[in-house]
């Protein structure tokens, strides 16, 4: 098992470069110059404008500037801002976990509501409640998460007058704060996402349910309560599992117009912020720190399914 791991871990370097590599030359790319923000409010020289690019480092070749980004985050600096020159490091540190909390609230709602419910459509298939809570979970896939903020948003405020609370409650300072704030966001978040999930458990809760060892049990007497959550639920979730990986990767990178829709300070909002400005290092930071966070997940996912699943065997 060590040997498989660090064999995998091995195998995701090259992924992490790529994508290292690709978001450094898109961010240099993109139209407009940072230079041209910092001295906005002065009158400036093009000589000006070149002295500050040679201070902040920018007129260097591409493969020398990505070059000592690469050779920083391996000695574990994330670098400065080119707005402010403050540590990315701590940016970091005050917007993700922020954006965890979003991602683990909406993933527990999904897997509260996609798993047991899919189980129940699953049971009474082909009856009224299989063809309503299929109903819903294609259109509840098929609107997009700030679509389904922006209308609710909209709605609240008008005819309720209410709108979300944009002052940031911390968990350990104000709980109850927190989780009313972080509710609706995860609620809307997961709604996509739950249902994938249970239009998938039930798919595969039903092939399942037809397995001649499900017939074995039933004829043994055992009740279908015994028989669907010890038997079939077991070997059903697994390709659940592998996809709640996938989601949960998903869910961690879709936080960011959730969290700019409803003003939370996550890594959405430092990313938004940081295109604004041109900010090369905050970018690239942000997107290799989610591409890192998606490949670590699927290292775990797959680990994960090995271990439910024994006639998967893990190379040595």
């Amino acid at each position: 098992m060590s040997r498989y791991v660090i064999r995998r871990v091995i195998l995701t370097l090259p992924t992490l470069f790529i994508v290292s590599a690709l978001v450094f030359i898109i961010v240099r790319v993109m139209p407009g110059d940072v230079t041209n923000l910092l001295l906005q409010d002065v009158r400036y020289s093009r000589q000006d404008a070149e002295k500050l690019r040679e201070r902040l480092g920018i007129d260097r070749p591409i493969l020398v500037q990505y070059g000592d980004w690469i050779g920083s985050l391996a000695r574990g600096d994330l670098g400065k801002s080119l707005m402010n020159q403050d540590p990315i490091a701590r940016k970091v540190r005050q917007a993700l976990p922020v954006t965890m909390e979003l991602t683990l609230f909406a993933l527990t709602f999904t897997m509260v509501v996609a798993i047991p419910i899919g189980t129940i459509v699953a049971v009474t298939q082909d009856r009224w409640p299989d063809y309503v809570v299929r109903g819903g979970a294609v259109l509840g896939a098929s609107l997009p998460a700030f679509w389904i903020a922006t209308v609710v948003l909209v709605i609240a405020g008008r005819y309720f007058g209410w709108s979300p609370d944009f002052e940031y409650h911390g968990l350990m300072d104000d709980p109850f704060g927190n989780l009313r704030q972080f509710l609706l966001p995860a609620f809307i978040l997961g709604i996509a996402t739950s249902a994938s999930m249970l239009r998938l458990t039930r798919g595969m809760l039903l092939e399942v349910l037809r397995q001649d060892f499900i017939r074995t049990a039933y004829a043994k007497g055992l009740r279908q309560r015994t028989v669907v959550v010890r038997h079939a639920l077991r070997n059903a979730l697994m390709p659940v599992i592998t996809v709640i990986g996938l989601q949960l990767a998903n869910l961690l990178s879709g936080t960011l117009t959730i969290e700019i829709i409803f003003g939370l300070p996550g890594i959405g909002r430092v990313m938004i912020e940081a295109i604004q400005t041109r900010d090369y290092p905050t970018i690239q930071t942000v997107n290799l720190l989610v591409a890192t966070s998606v490949v670590f997940i699927n290292l775990v996912v797959d680990l994960t399914y090995g271990y439910l699943d024994p006639r998967t065997k893990v190379a040595a």
